[in-house]
């Protein structure tokens, strides 16, 4: 998930912040990206609206591979 879409969703960072229990700068923080917790959280505040990348909760769960 976007960390745009999810600050368009809630029209603020701190509207966003507020949902979520977490400071503004928290939000600032996060990259492009929203962190894979905070996006399955936002995806059920939201009822499904937001959505988790599958394939990138995927990948960060994933377990390094060794050589």
């Amino acid at each position: 998930m976007k960390t745009s879409d999810a600050v368009a969703y809630f029209k603020t960072k701190s509207n966003l912040a507020k949902q979520l229990g977490i400071t503004h700068s928290s939000i600032s923080q996060w990259g492009e990206e929203v962190p894979e917790l905070r996006a399955f959280q936002l995806e059920r505040l939201t009822g499904g609206e937001l959505k988790v990348h599958a394939d990138k909760a995927i990948e960060s769960t994933s377990s390094p591979r060794v050589a």
